[in-house]
């Protein structure tokens, strides 16, 4: 019986096999009517070459090239660090577009959502209220103000390991002792039952850095603050850093020059006292949560979703299972008239071609390009560079080069037409297929996903990772089931039945945008929301990959 669920070759062009399963030296597999011998053991996740590959020889993957030789290989030998470095293909920024055959969605036309209706036009999945700091001098501030409205609103959430040590402390003091500590009563229902929160921002920056790193942080938190899941935010100012009040009510008008949302600005050198600038944040931020607390869930078409597309903590399944089926999702929306985000420019190496051809413009082409170059050259300079991108966790776990992450990464992005091309913090706009420049980091990357306006974000883990963010719904995707399994706390839906032929990419993106819609419309939260994973670091630009 052909075993063809135990290798697969991912297109034509390659010259290598991946293991869907561990694989014994010298058992012939077979695939496609072809017969292939490991000449030693293949872990499940990695690949062995088809034939002998010389010193200097280009490894192929996904069609592309993913790395060079530098040891030879013979034919059914693993590739592994030791024998293949980094390398791609290289670009030009000449475009050469072909049609795009976009997916049958009449089944998904009629289809909506239940979201928040801003004045700005946009929709939000969800209703909170920021409180964030300009300058990180005023993050003692927020704190003191998170722990007030937390615990009093009902929005506290409980900690089940302080029963723990509770219980460790009580048999210190009495080692005899069987008794446990009472469980703790119930936490309170929220007051405002409309608001899904409020949520308080911390950073390290406004002050100390550039220029440009300040207005690059009030363009971030601007995003935030014109986000759709937001309704307004409170924001404390030291009054003397970089990251200036105009700088900040600059860049909100350039994301809604009528600047429609309520922001409550408390400047703490003008009014003296901490307790009178805390004092008047509450008063006004709670006559601000009742209005907000007003909003309604109503009926909106899909076309209003913006969604991120992410990978972290990928693996050697990532670009078979769970990113294609991203993929599929985002051609989808795309053909429907909603927005998709593809980001981590350090995991598009060896992919630009693909990119550039895809372009709607020259002009994004170009910038694309632009970008790509700009950010190699920064990591050149600090001695770092893309290839250095692979984590160790990712290298164990079958992804060898970035130039092989990147391919299979790329694959959240599908085949529609890129539609613009854009440079951190800058907002999306156009239905379609974005792409924004952002670090592979998966905070940094979401951080800067959630600032452009994605109402959710879809994030593939191979080996498994807790993300979340603050205003933005963060949904867990599995590329393998034994994982998914293993960390079910965390894990919103498995792609594994791709790798086992029980399901297909198709039928995993509609299931997957299904789920999208109930956690759009608040009938579902996430793993991430439930735990309370609200993570948030804001790129300075610097060499991060």
């Amino acid at each position: 019986m052909p075993d063809i669920r135990r290798i697969l070759k991912l297109d034509p062009r390659d010259n290598v096999l991946v293991a869907l399963t561990p694989l014994a030296a010298n058992e012939p597999v077979t695939y496609a009517d072809a017969t292939y011998v490991p000449v030693a053991d293949v872990p499940a996740k990695f690949k062995f070459v088809e034939q002998d590959m010389p010193l200097g020889a280009e490894i192929i993957m996904y069609g592309v090239v993913v790395g060079k030789v530098r040891e030879p290989i013979p034919a059914g030998g693993v590739v592994t660090t030791r024998n293949l470095q980094n390398d791609s293909s290289a670009y030009s920024t000449t475009r050469m577009s072909h049609p795009w055959n976009a997916p049958d969605v009449s089944s998904w036309w009629q289809r909506s959502f239940l979201g928040y209706h801003r004045a700005d036009g946009k929709v939000g999945t969800r209703n909170y209220w920021l409180v964030l700091p300009l300058v990180f001098c005023e993050n003692r501030n927020v704190e003191l103000l998170r722990e007030a409205f937390e615990e009093e609103l009902g929005y506290r959430r409980h900690n089940d390991y302080r029963r723990q040590v509770r219980n460790l402390i009580a048999r210190r003091s009495n080692p005899r002792s069987e008794t446990r500590v009472a469980e703790p009563e119930s936490d309170a229902a929220p007051i405002f039952q409309n608001l899904d929160g409020v949520r308080f921002l911390f950073h390290e920056g406004g002050c100390g850095g550039t220029r440009q790193d300040a207005r690059a942080l009030c363009g971030l938190l601007a995003g935030y603050i014109q986000h759709p899941n937001v309704a307004g935010a409170t924001v404390l100012s030291l009054g003397c850093q970089n990251a200036e009040i105009s700088m900040l009510l600059e860049e909100i008008r350039k994301r809604d020059p009528q600047a429609s949302k309520p922001v409550l600005i408390l400047d703490q050198q003008a009014l003296g006292l901490q307790s009178n600038m805390l004092g008047r944040a509450i008063d006004q931020t709670f006559s601000a949560l009742e209005d907000a607390n007003k909003a309604q869930r109503t009926p909106a078409s899909l076309t209003e979703l913006t969604i991120g597309l992410k990978c972290g903590g990928s693996d050697g399944f990532s670009g078979i299972s769970a990113n294609p089926a991203l993929g599929h999702l985002s051609d989808l929306l795309a053909a429907l008239g909603g927005k998709s985000i593809l980001s981590e420019f350090p995991e598009l190496c060896g992919v630009e071609q693909d990119l550039i051809n895809r372009s709607v413009s020259q002009a994004a082409a170009d910038r694309f390009a632009h970008l790509m170059t700009t950010y190699a050259a920064r990591a050149k300079a600090v001695h770092s560079g893309f290839e250095m991108n692979p984590s160790p966790g990712n290298i164990r776990d079958g992804l060898i080069t970035d130039a092989m992450k990147s391919a299979g990464a790329a694959r959240k992005g599908g085949t529609s037409p890129v539609v613009d091309v854009l440079d951190f913090p800058e907002y999306v706009t156009t239905p379609g297929l974005s792409l924004l420049c952002t670090p592979g980091n998966d905070v940094e990357c979401v951080t800067a996903q959630v600032g452009a306006g994605a109402n959710l974000v879809l994030f593939t883990t191979g080996m498994g990772t807790p993300t979340g963010n603050p205003v933005a719904p963060v949904v867990k995707v599995a590329t393998n089931t034994p994982m998914a399994t293993r960390m079910s706390d965390i894990i919103d839906i498995d792609t594994g039945g791709i790798l086992t032929g029980d399901s297909t990419v198709e039928k995993m993106a509609a299931d997957i945008l299904e789920l999208a819609i109930d956690i759009a419309s608040g009938r579902r939260k996430t793993k991430a929301e439930l735990n309370g994973q609200n993570d948030f670091i804001p790129w300075k630009r610097g060499v991060s990959l």
